[in-house]
């Protein structure tokens, strides 16, 4: 296998984990937050913690890494116009992905603390958890453009 189809296969791989385990720990915590079950939004808080440490973060840094190895060995310059946008949108996603992390560390401390001591979530869970929620919705659909782009690399101007 040459070295372009190692790096592509990295890629496509690191790519789908990074949505994958994304779109996961989303599903999991928006319905653990709505169970009314401190347990389970504890668990489920500090499991999706542990996704993005594990999963998430090494993605995060394969993807640009591969994608722009390639780019350079295909010898697309990053003002190609599809090529740029993705990164914008990749840039995006990073931006609303920041905070998002900080959010589920504080989320999954809070509810921790709450089922320890067998008391109700604060209100300050819920309001982290709007945060959250307002910040993985642009975040996603961030990466789904980026993957239309990277897959079809359509002309779009210039």
């Amino acid at each position: 296998m040459n070295t372009y189809l190692l790096l592509k296969t990295l890629h496509i791989l690191s790519s789908v984990l990074l949505v994958g385990t994304g779109l996961g720990s989303a599903f999991y915590m928006f319905f653990a937050n709505r169970s009314g079950s401190v347990a389970a939004q504890a668990v489920v808080s500090r499991l999706v913690v542990r996704a993005d440490w594990w999963f998430t973060t090494p993605c995060v840094f394969i993807q640009p890494a591969t994608g722009l190895t390639m780019a350079h060995m295909a010898g697309w310059p990053l003002t190609t116009p599809w090529l740029a946008l993705s990164l914008g949108l990749y840039a995006l996603a990073g931006l609303c992905w920041l905070p998002v992390v900080w959010l589920q560390v504080r989320m999954a401390a809070v509810a921790a603390q709450a089922q320890a001591g067998a008391t109700p979530l604060p209100p300050l869970y819920r309001q982290y958890q709007l945060r959250w929620e307002a910040l993985g919705y642009p975040a996603f659909i961030a990466m789904a453009g980026t993957y239309y782009l990277m897959v079809n690399k359509p002309a779009l101007w210039g």
